[in-house]
């Protein structure tokens, strides 16, 4: 039998694994549950992962995948399941169809999106180029509003379940809140994906990845390219 705040948090990771592809950060899980400290997160991360609820990606820090849920969230998850797919898929890569007028829905119910070449999650690189390929994604993944597709290079999102080889889908924007995960573009030379807050009138770029620092920057030298809105992990 799970203690409240275990519930709590199985519940939260779940949505969110749902939701975005990727589970909450500790971060993320502490204020959640309105803990003072990661610790407590840890505790009962731990537990959870005692019972069987849950279970930790080897060679992935704090990556978590949900094994099982209470009979009342099983049964929740079933249902949402049946009418709206995760936005972590797996991708197939490949050209653009010569035919333009090929649909979405010929090709397997997906839609082409530019792949934009390789982005940083760590020190960033320079500024995304050129699609060199497309990937079909699911239009229900999308949305409304443009997109593209980015290569992950690095490491400082791996807390939010973004790793080194994975795609990520993009929706091209420039504007989005505080705390959302983000292209963003400095000095119109290098683009690195991370969190972004506004801190007075300064803009941080801050990583999920104790071993990265919290980037600090005026405004007029961030632009935001898009906002992540979905996942693609080959196997």
């Amino acid at each position: 039998m799970l203690t409240k705040k275990q519930y709590e948090l199985l519940v939260l990771i779940d949505r969110r694994i749902n939701e975005s592809g990727v589970p909450p950060s500790f971060d993320e899980m502490k204020d959640a549950l309105g803990l003072k400290s990661k610790s407590g997160i840890h505790r009962l991360i731990s537990g959870l992962e005692e019972r069987g609820f849950i279970r930790r990606l080897p060679h992935r820090a704090r990556a978590l995948e949900v094994l099982k849920l209470p009979e009342n969230l099983e049964i929740k998850r079933a249902t949402d399941a049946s009418s709206k797919p995760a936005n972590v898929i797996k991708g197939e890569f490949g050209a653009k169809p010569q035919s333009a007028t090929v649909s979405p829905m010929a090709l397997g119910s997906s839609e082409d999106l530019p792949m934009l070449g390789r982005i940083a999650a760590g020190t960033p690189i320079e500024a995304i180029s050129d699609p060199s390929s497309y990937i079909g994604v699911p239009p229900s993944m999308l949305g409304g509003g443009e997109h593209y597709c980015l290569e992950i290079d690095g490491d400082s999102m791996i807390d939010a379940g973004i790793f080194d080889g994975d795609t990520v889908v993009i929706e091209r924007t420039n504007r989005t809140e505080n705390g959302a995960i983000v292209v963003a573009l400095v000095d119109n030379e290098e683009a690195t994906l991370k969190y972004i807050h506004q801190r007075g009138d300064k803009v941080a770029l801050e990583p999920a990845n104790p071993a990265y620092e919290t980037r600090i920057f005026g405004p007029d030298r961030v632009q935001v390219q898009g906002r992540l809105v979905g996942l693609i992990r080959k196997y």
